[in-house]
């Protein structure tokens, strides 16, 4: 626009073409949905605009088919705009720091707002208007006042207002409601006018800011998953060399273990020759277990279910356990709230799983302590029985918590850390999950199992 054409045009209709071009300027300047918002109430009830008093957002869940709150702004709280760029209005536009952001937010009216949901096919015609003919709604609140179909404006406003849709690609993704509480000043059809020019810009700005983050979120995902890849294949490649290091060292560990045991067996007790020979023979069994977890977890596991009573299964893990629990001092409770809980799987899996996770809180209460296993059906779930395995141990570090069912990582100082990452596939593999917490004593692990769908009497289990 040049300088004749400017000074051809009324003053008015000049000032409001420039308040929207600086308008436009401020809206491009950033991609954040939730500055975005925060910029286009402020401006339009600032005192520099000279406006509105007060502003309301509303953005559709497309989803839950209802006008979510998403901010309310007074010009009490929209003083704060900063003017970033040049002198010249046209070069310029406003900024607003994340301080009065967060002041903004923090209003009784925003909360207020922010926990207001409008169903959009509840029969209000304000809402019918705005979202489905796309039309400016200037109306006075006492009309709504008659209204039974929602609860929607009486909580807002009390006096004349105006409500603009927000569209974008033929698409009413909101609406925004102003009006003037403070002076109760009748809003004219010039700021009418001017209202919907504005909402024509801040309907294409938030819907970009929209499918960016969307497009961010999409990103996001894919990098996750190039990474969750890439970790996949190097623990596979980890895996096979581990399995063939494995295969190696098996044969001639076994001939050192048959040789160190028959010294043993030939040397007198108390010898150093006896002690050194049962050294031997303890570390050999130790890397003998290493070496079998390792197999264990780098072969495909051939499973064989059946009907398993998880109770005389954990059962016979707590007699395997029994010398262990005597050494360590350590006293056991089992709860199981039916005598027939039926699970379909691979029995000696599953015993490896409550083993695995009983010789755990084992080893973290060498003094002592308390083990309680309980099994319960789930209450919000009743096709799945939950299994609790819950130590006096003292717990795990949260930071190591996320970790502890990764492949190779341990807490101990002995060990190969490939336990509980076998559990945690016995247990995927048996269509369930595991979780694992720290409770106020020791650790608490939770598998989710599902049950079996039929009946079956307790004499087949």
């Amino acid at each position: 626009m040049n300088n004749q054409e400017s000074q051809q045009l009324p003053e008015s209709r000049l000032s409001e073409l420039t308040l929207l071009y600086q308008f436009s300027n401020t809206m491009l300047s950033t991609i954040r949905l939730n500055k975005l918002i925060h910029l286009i109430l402020t401006a339009i009830t600032t005192s520099s605009s000279n406006l509105f008093e007060r502003a309301f957002l509303f953005l559709r869940n497309e989803k839950s088919n209802v006008l979510q709150g998403m901010l309310a702004v007074n010009r009490q709280y929209s003083g704060d705009l900063e003017i970033v760029g040049t002198s010249d209005v046209l070069e310029s536009r406003w900024d607003i720091g994340d301080e009065i952001i967060a002041r903004q937010r923090s209003t009784e009216l925003c909360l207020k707002v922010r926990l207001t949901r409008v169903e959009i096919d509840s029969g209000c015609p304000l809402v019918k208007q705005i979202i489905n003919d796309r039309s400016l709604c200037h109306s006075d609140a006492s009309q709504c006042l008659k209204c039974t179909a929602c609860n929607f404006i009486r909580p807002l406003c009390n006096g004349s207002f105006a409500a603009v849709p927000l569209v974008s690609r033929d698409n009413t993704i909101g609406m925004i409601v102003v009006d003037n509480p403070d002076s109760r000043r009748e809003i004219s059809s010039n700021h009418i006018h001017f209202l919907q020019l504005f909402a024509n810009q801040a309907g294409m700005a938030i819907e970009n800011s929209i499918l960016y983050n969307r497009i961010q979120d999409a990103n996001l995902s894919l990098k996750d998953a190039r990474e969750r890849l890439l970790h996949g294949e190097r623990l596979a490649a980890i895996g096979e060399m581990a399995a063939n290091v494995a295969h190696e060292l098996k044969n001639p560990l076994i001939t050192i273990g048959g040789f160190a045991g028959r010294l043993l067996k030939m040397t007198p007790d108390g010898t150093q020759e006896h002690n050194y020979a049962g050294t031997i023979v303890s570390e050999v069994g130790r890397l003998e277990k290493m070496l079998a977890e390792i197999l264990a977890f780098s072969s495909k596991p051939s499973s064989c279910f059946t009907l398993c009573n998880l109770e005389e299964i954990i059962k016979d893990c707590f007699s395997n356990c029994a010398t262990t629990f005597e050494d360590h001092n350590i006293k056991t409770s089992l709860t199981v709230d039916l005598p027939s809980i039926a699970v379909l799987g691979d029995a000696h899996q599953l015993k490896q799983v409550f083993l695995n996770l009983i010789l755990n809180s084992c080893d973290a209460m060498p003094e002592g302590g308390d083990l309680n296993i309980t099994v319960e059906k789930n209450d919000t779930d009743k096709r799945t029985v939950i299994i609790t395995v819950l130590d006096s141990g003292g717990g795990i570090p949260k930071d190591m918590l996320p970790q502890i069912f990764n492949p190779f990582f341990t807490t101990k100082t002995h060990g190969t850390g490939l336990g509980l990452a076998i559990v945690n596939r016995i247990v995927i593999n048996h269509f369930g999950s595991i979780d694992a917490k720290n409770g106020d004593k020791g650790t608490i692990f939770t598998i989710t199992l599902p049950l079996v769908e039929h009946k079956v009497p307790h004499h087949q289990l």
